[in-house]
């Protein structure tokens, strides 16, 4: 398969993901990605059911979200209204290859509030160091959105956007999609916590250690070796 076909394949499950994991509803939300060596963008089209997606029709951009033609369904639908968010990104984020947003219950009650998801768990410290922060709200003209999330972003790979929903990013669609499903797990069982009591963040040591060890010795050896010949782990 050609670079396009696999990043609308990647796309198309990370779409189909967080609407398999219900962080979404019908067709709200959304899931993309970029090739970088090329700088297209492939994104869910405004409006159409997750059930009726396919990975044909997702649309196709250039990094400045110009719709680009390329044989497939999907040159003739509407991108998602969210692209210039997901654009003003990729420009200016290039360590990142995959964007999604969505309006989850639990996340998004925090939102709601104006309210960080501050590291009450051993699981927030390891997927998103201090916590995920919450951006200002902001209206969605032009490049607000991502200004907002560029200005308040930390090292989580995820953020908060008041009185909206959540945006979550990686090196791939897999891993916002990751990022996107863990922060919703954390937060349904802060928001339940909270409603019983006052739980106590961990201390940024804390925080360090769990987020050391989850990105340094986490999970198993990768296939490719090291230049010493040693398992690399991710």
């Amino acid at each position: 398969m050609d670079e396009l076909t696999d990043l609308r394949e990647e796309v198309f499950e990370a779409n189909l993901g967080i609407y398999r994991a219900r962080l979404v509803t019908m067709h709200s939300g959304n899931a993309s990605g970029i090739n970088r060596a090329s700088g297209r963008i492939v994104i869910k089209p405004s409006g159409i059911d997750y059930e009726k997606l396919s990975p044909q029709h997702l649309v196709v951009t250039d990094l400045e979200g110009k719709k680009l033609q390329t044989g497939e369904p999907g040159d003739t639908l509407n991108p998602s209204v969210d692209l210039p968010h997901h654009s003003y990104l990729y420009r200016h984020c290039p360590e990142l290859g995959g964007v999604v947003h969505t309006h989850s219950n639990y996340a998004t009650s925090f939102a709601l509030l104006g309210r960080p998801l501050a590291a009450y768990l051993t699981a927030i410290a390891d997927e998103f160091g201090d916590g995920v922060p919450c951006a200002p709200y902001v209206d969605n003209l032009g490049n607000h959105i991502g200004e907002a999330i560029l200005r308040h972003r930390t090292q989580a790979p995820a953020i908060l956007l008041a009185h909206h929903g959540v945006f979550a990013f990686g090196p791939t669609p897999k891993a916002a999609l990751k990022a996107a499903v863990m922060l919703e797990d954390v937060a349904k069982t802060c928001h339940l916590a909270l409603s019983l009591g006052s739980p106590s963040p961990l201390s940024r040591d804390e925080v360090h250690k769990w987020y050391t060890r989850y990105h340094t010795t986490y999970g198993q050896p990768s296939v490719c070796e090291t230049e010493q010949g040693k398992p690399h782990m991710e």
